[in-house]
């Protein structure tokens, strides 16, 4: 059985089958809305039931608090439909809904993994024959591994002009169900499963400006942006602050240097958080945030630029309110939270 779930105030329609949460509909049919985490933790698919019957799968009340839950605010990655729904989008970006490609699942292989820091692996993966992947820079993917029944959540390092040679940067966690697989288990041959793309903290096709934030992993979703205005030939000012806690934690700041050959107006300005006593560093120290706040310049008219800021939760809620302070419009702030499995992050207070 399928229902018909209107979105306002876009007034679009769309189907919902029997036993798929709203948000998975939306991604089956192309339709890209705000999300994040896609498990109830993060709230970034908050909306307000306005009409129908639903049933909220699990969900963090960190995400959905109670008092909110009692005024029809609903989740969308938890939110299955037993009518037809009316639904109003508190969050919605209407360029990201003209381009978005309905999610997909593809069959891929291990081609390499190399070690890029103590704590930061790149994966290859070549997708099989006729498997194109259609995405924007900065989307993510679900990675499978079926013979040990684990998935992760992954932002690609490569670009769309190479479908079916994906790169993903991927921080290795102590204990890590899927990061932990890098480290000797996985190897060149062995099969992936992937679906997506998502996310929508993926490139506009502006000619702003644009200030890119990251730290850890992060750099992916960044890298993938900077490779892509690149191979677009796309000359737009760059700022590039990447924060990081020793020396040994920085990478690909050769690339970097080589892709920001290529702007005409391009500054890259990593940081360093937890510096030893005496070591040698030329460059700016501290949290990312404190350097975007000095190093960053402040404009009148904050629709001008776009700001794209990727890492752990902690980090884009710093950095986010800085970028206000500087002069970006909220709505030009793109952002991705990289939240942790939650087998490696203390109990999340949840409800069924």
């Amino acid at each position: 059985m399928a229902y018909v779930v209107r979105l306002e105030p876009m007034g679009l329609e769309m189907d919902v089958e029997e036993g798929e949460t709203v948000l998975q509909a939306a991604f089956r049919q192309g339709i890209m809305l705000m999300h994040g985490c896609k498990e109830g933790q993060c709230s970034s698919c908050k909306s307000l039931l306005v009409e129908g019957d639903i049933d909220l799968m699990r969900y963090s009340t960190f995400a959905l608090p109670d008092y909110e839950r009692e005024q029809d605010y609903i989740l969308l990655c938890r939110t299955k439909a037993y009518s037809d729904l009316t639904i109003e989008l508190l969050n919605y970006d209407e360029e990201i809904l003209q381009f978005a490609v309905p999610v997909k699942t593809f069959s891929g292989r291990v081609e390499s993994i190399q070690k890029l820091t103590a704590d930061i692996r790149l994966l290859t993966v070549q997708l099989g024959d006729g498997e194109d992947l259609r995405f924007f820079a900065g989307q993510y993917l679900d990675i499978a591994v079926p013979r040990f029944g684990v998935s992760r959540s992954y932002s690609l390092a490569s670009t769309p002009q190479h479908p079916r040679e994906l790169e993903f940067v991927i921080k290795v966690y102590p204990g890590g169900a899927f990061s932990g697989l890098l480290e000797n288990t996985l190897h060149p041959g062995d099969v992936l499963t992937l679906t997506g793309p998502y996310g929508i903290c993926c490139r506009r096709t502006n000619d702003a400006p644009a200030v890119l934030v990251g730290g850890g992993s992060g750099m992916a979703p960044l890298l993938s942006i900077l490779r892509d205005l690149v191979e677009n030939q796309i000359d737009r000012p760059v700022k590039f602050f990447y924060g990081a806690r020793q020396p040994g934690d920085l990478f690909y700041a050769q690339e970097i240097a080589e892709l920001g050959a290529h702007f005409t107006d391009f500054e890259f300005i990593p940081a360093l958080s937890h510096l030893a006593s005496g070591e040698e560093w030329q460059g700016e120290t501290g949290f990312i945030h404190e350097v975007v706040s000095r190093r960053l310049e402040r404009i009148p008219n904050g629709s001008d630029r776009d700001a794209y800021v990727c890492g752990p939760p902690p980090l884009i809620d710093a950095v986010v309110p800085v970028l206000h302070t500087k002069g970006i419009d909220g709505e030009r702030i793109y952002f991705d939270k990289f939240f942790a499995s939650s087998s490696l992050e203390s109990p999340i207070q949840t409800k069924e």
